[in-house]
């Protein structure tokens, strides 16, 4: 794991704590990774490796060393700091993002579309190494999350065994830079579900979901460390791969192809990129083109913030 644990200050904990918050936000926008702030904030490979690592020895060290040892195996300072960030997202930002979407979608998917463009650049330059296999390897991922932009979007279930299924599934899309775990809610039909259960404090489905999040953070995690140690260059030509496939979602210009209108709302279950002058209303082109730079700019302003350090 980067970095000494014993040596980080309270004031590091602090900034793990907000790039939790940056992460969390992410998430709750459908079409937008948490795995890549995680990545561009520099905390991707600690993170995987922190989820991997808790298992059954913990466990043994509990019982052979103590609660303090097992804190200090399990990294969790790390993971509780960056937990309690995306929670105070989640839990403060989600009115605010349903606010934005329903208001200024335009605005909103220009500034993140900015962003995520960038952080393509960001991961691709991680890779050590480009060969033929590489380049193939992210065309082929990039064609795989393009079209998983694609698929149609399923209805609202409340059945707790699907909303567990759910959690499981989006989590692992969560720790994937480019996929988003919220899309793959909005995908499976479970998005409109658990933002309700979230605002209502529904304790029972919030439950249900965290354990299927946790169930598919562990397993996934085991996945992408194996990866990571054994592959890297590969593994970050696959995460590029899944990142520039993803701009598809987050285009902010969308025709409505198929919706169906449930408790007197609209619900779209499919639709399709088109460029601005086609757009139906008004198109915000010049919001759209300040807020876009405005997040391209701010992944080079985080990248040289996190080289001076």
């Amino acid at each position: 794991m980067s970095g000494d644990l014993k040596n980080r200050s309270y004031k590091h904990y602090f900034l793990i704590v907000l790039k939790g918050m940056a992460m969390g936000a992410a998430d709750v926008v459908p079409g937008v990774s948490g795995g890549t702030i995680a990545f561009i904030s520099g905390i991707y490979q600690e993170l995987v490796e922190t989820i991997s690592g808790l298992n059954l020895t913990l466990l043994k060290t509990l019982k052979k060393e103590g609660f303090l040892a097992v804190w200090n195996k399990g990294n969790f300072s790390f993971i509780t700091a960056l937990f309690i960030g995306i929670l105070i997202s989640v839990f403060s930002l989600m009115k605010l993002v349903h606010f934005l979407l329903e208001n200024h979608p335009i605005k909103l998917w220009a500034f993140f579309f900015g962003l995520v463009l960038a952080s393509i650049l960001f991961i691709g330059k991680q890779i050590k190494n480009w060969n033929l296999l590489n380049v193939v390897v992210l065309l082929i991922s990039a064609i795989v999350a393009y079209s998983i932009t694609k698929l149609g979007t399923s209805t609202s279930s409340d059945n707790l065994f699907y909303l567990f299924m759910s959690g499981a599934i989006a989590s692992c899309a969560m720790i994937l830079p480019g996929i988003s775990g919220s899309f793959i809610l909005v995908l499976l039909g479970a998005y409109s579900s658990i933002t309700k259960a979230v605002h209502d404090f529904d304790l029972n489905k919030i439950i249900v979901v965290a354990l299927g999040v946790i169930t598919g953070l562990l397993s996934f995690s085991h996945l992408l460390k194996w990866l990571f140690k054994h592959y890297e260059n590969l593994t970050l030509a696959i995460l590029t791969g899944f990142v520039l496939g993803s701009l598809n979602k987050i285009w902010p210009w969308k025709q409505t192809l198929e919706s169906v209108i449930i408790e007197g709302k609209e619900v779209i279950l499919k639709e399709s990129s088109i460029l601005p002058h086609n757009y139906s209303s008004e198109p915000h082109l010049l919001w759209a083109i300040v807020l876009g730079c405005t997040g391209f700019g701010l992944i080079f302003i985080l990248e040289k913030i996190a080289k001076h350090k």
